[in-house]
């Protein structure tokens, strides 16, 4: 029996709907304040017999925060894919953060180990690795550097220790560091947003570059390396590094609205960050730009997906691809009305 914690999120609805087509009825930890209708409408994206299939999914309350109820959702479980997380670039939410990302993982890991669970999948983040700058590329083992890090980059650290430390005392594990995650679902969080943004009007672009990934690839592999006999290891899950100029160029294309004309260099994207952050105060709305967001969208990031090529003979959907995809998914969402 398979155990989802995240399941109304991105990467959890759409490994909830992988596993039901694969013949599987797996149980999902929810908050009994989540909308699970977020990830009815994940599964509305790939099947016409969406309703018959979400149905197969047994819905489960409790929070990975509250230890007795992850101990009753995981009576009978065999195998977790523990996907369930905040993620937050505002400094401000530091608190936040560490209580469910890393508290969270905790508890879960000795969950999971009195409960005797044969295998456990962590979802991390390339953001959780060492990072190699602007001249190198970043693998599996580049080591972590605390400094100039986000407070959700080292939220996602501290939960990887958690899971090395449930290794460290028996625990089955692996985990998977996936680099910027594109794919369909609530346009108005996340990566996501990046759609919504590049439709509504997007006048510059960044210089920087960084990994991208579609989310099938994501729950595909998560799957392979469950089922697989690796264990104990971390794998980068990252289709290919592209410049932001080039991913907003095929977003606007796909969108069918004017690709952004402007650079935004570092001076500007200071500027930027900081009318933004004074606008949110104003109006109550946090901005997704931030001090942190406006200095990774400058800077060169390159991830090596070679270790998992290799062990899982892994092939990527390419970016290009997954953009064309994924801009249909917005546009069908804005015709109904549903953004």
């Amino acid at each position: 029996m398979i155990l989802v914690t995240g399941g109304t999120g991105l990467v959890g609805g759409h490994l909830l709907y992988k596993l039901v087509i694969a013949g599987q009825s797996p149980k999902a930890l929810k908050r009994s304040s989540s909308n699970i209708e977020k990830t009815r409408k994940i599964f509305s994206y790939y099947s016409d017999d969406y309703e018959k299939l979400f149905s197969k999914v047994e819905w489960v309350d409790g929070d990975i925060l509250d230890y007795n109820s992850l101990l009753g959702a995981m009576d009978g479980i065999d195998y977790i894919y523990h996907c369930a997380a905040s993620v937050s670039f505002q400094s401000a939410d530091k608190a936040t953060l560490v209580q469910t990302n890393v508290q969270g993982t905790e508890n879960v890991i000795n969950a999971a180990l009195q409960s005797s669970i044969k295998k456990l999948l962590h979802v991390s983040s390339i953001g959780a690795l060492g990072r190699a700058g602007s001249n190198g590329i970043t693998t599996e083992k580049s080591e972590w550097n605390s400094k100039k890090t986000s407070v959700y980059s080292t939220s996602k650290y501290l939960a990887e220790m958690e899971v090395w430390r449930g290794i460290a005392e028996g625990l089955d594990a692996v985990i998977i560091n996936p680099s910027i995650i594109l794919g369909p679902g609530d346009w108005t969080t996340g990566s996501a947003k990046l759609f919504t943004t590049m439709y509504n009007g997007l006048k510059f672009y960044s210089i920087g570059s960084n990994g991208f990934v579609d989310v099938e690839d994501v729950t595909k592999a998560m799957i392979l390396l469950m089922e697989s006999d690796i264990s104990n290891e971390r794998f980068i899950h990252n289709s290919e590094n592209i410049l932001y100029k080039q991913l907003f160029e095929w977003m606007a294309r796909g969108l069918k609205v004017p690709e952004p004309k402007y650079k935004a260099g570092k001076f500007l994207s200071e500027i930027g960050w900081r009318l933004l952050w004074v606008k949110g105060i104003v109006t109550g709305n946090k901005s997704t730009i931030t001090k942190e967001t406006a200095e990774t969208a400058n800077q060169f990031y390159n991830y090596s997906n070679d270790k998992i090529r290799k062990q899982l003979n892994f092939e990527f959907m390419p970016i290009k691809e997954s953009i064309h995809k994924n801009t249909k998914f917005f546009l069908r969402d804005k015709n109904k009305n549903h953004i």
